[in-house]
């Protein structure tokens, strides 16, 4: 589930930063979903193995840093950026 959940992420959160100033509610109620499945299915560590691996593919594909999107997961399990 996490590889799909982990593309899924890329995609979305690569719109999200590209498309600065855009309507992007839809693409982060999403990115906020797949925390919460995330967590449900492997906690904290899941999460932040997950969300490691999207920012350092970005990093490298888009140039673009996705922190600026990790307040969407605050308030999930013990989640805090």
């Amino acid at each position: 589930m996490d590889a799909a959940l982990e593309e899924e992420l890329v995609d979305l959160m690569s719109y999200c930063l590209q498309n600065p100033g855009a309507e992007v509610h839809d693409e982060e109620r999403r990115i906020t979903e797949i925390g919460r499945a995330l967590h449900e299915d492997g906690g904290t560590d899941a999460m932040d193995m997950v969300y490691h691996a999207v920012r350092s593919r970005l990093l490298g594909e888009i140039e673009k840093d996705v922190d600026v999107l990790a307040p969407l997961w605050n308030g999930i399990g013990e989640w805090k950026r």
